[in-house]
């Protein structure tokens, strides 16, 4: 099959190659899943386990990527829940390799249907920004109607879906980011923006939940505006500053069924929509994740037309 393989951590997406591996086998409670489109972080390139497995053995040549749509192909041993022909979406290991490729292995528990009237493009824009928005605001932060939410990058793919589902849950959204993100991030649902260049964070005044992408300085004055009992959330890594009187918690996103049937229905019914910048094959996935300008929102590999 054909897939986009890494072997040089040093060298970023620039070592990406089309190259053909040997299609997976589903083993047990795995699926085996004929992939339609998949989604890439640039950032995962970074992380221990693109290199090297749960043992921390070297695994390369690696296949990157980690969200995908599809259609399930075979079963493995002892799988429930899903059928084969059941187009599915959601969020792979972070420790095999991943979607960029024909053909994915992956534990049945990973994924979701995937109703037939989202696109599979759709689909595999969803399941990292949309489980993470989904636990940092529900799971993390336990939002509540009528707090307020300071949401940094509220244009960006994470942040726009926190906007939404907060504004959603009855929430006072304030948004940040560059001047340039101003209407993206109000047409995505912010009550008020905060251009972080030019806007002094302080003036937001009190908060209930941070939701921080950033870290650095961004967090450690965003922690300062959180009222008591409030609760800073960040997918930055382990918190650098905490609030007075409330709750610092960071979190790696979690592949959850459930939570992505709540994201699925949502796009279903017109109340989230994701942020897709270029859309690529796979056989143009090294020149995508390459590009020579800036793209707005997320880029997906169709791997098949």
């Amino acid at each position: 099959m054909k897939a986009i393989v890494v072997t040089d951590q040093a060298a970023g997406t620039a070592g990406m190659t089309l190259a053909e591996r040997p299609q997976p086998a589903a083993a047990g409670n795995d699926v085996l899943v004929e992939v339609h489109a998949s989604g890439f972080t640039t950032g995962e390139l970074e992380w221990n386990t693109t290199w090297t497995d749960r043992l921390d053995r070297d695994r390369t040549p690696s296949i990157p990527g980690h969200e995908l749509a599809g259609v399930v192909s075979a079963l493995g041993y002892g799988t429930t829940g899903l059928s084969v022909g059941q187009r599915v979406f959601g969020l792979t290991d972070w420790t095999r390799d991943g979607t960029l490729a024909e053909y994915v292995a992956v534990e049945a528990r990973n994924l979701a249907p995937l109703p037939g009237d989202v696109d599979f493009t759709v689909g595999a824009s969803l399941p990292i920004s949309g489980l993470t928005a989904w636990q940092g605001l529900f799971v993390h932060g336990r939002v509540q109607v009528g707090q307020s939410v300071l949401v940094h990058g509220a244009a960006g793919g994470v942040g726009s879906v926190v906007t939404q589902l907060a504004r959603e849950a009855g929430a006072h959204v304030i948004g940040t980011g560059r001047a340039a993100d101003r209407q993206t991030a109000l047409d995505f649902g912010a009550h008020e923006f905060v251009d972080l260049q030019d806007d002094s964070l302080e003036d937001v005044g009190g908060v209930d939940l941070v939701f921080d992408i950033f870290g650095g300085e961004v967090q450690k004055r965003s922690a300062g505006l959180i009222r008591a009992g409030g609760t800073l959330v960040t997918i930055a890594g382990p918190p650098e500053a905490r609030p007075a009187d409330g709750l610092a918690i960071d979190f790696v996103v979690e592949a959850d069924r459930a939570q992505l049937g709540e994201i699925a229905q949502r796009v279903r019914d017109g109340r989230l929509r994701t942020l897709i910048g270029n859309v690529a094959t796979l056989d143009d996935a090294v020149a995508a994740f390459n590009p020579t300008e800036r793209v707005k929102g997320k880029t997906i590999i169709r791997v098949r037309p």
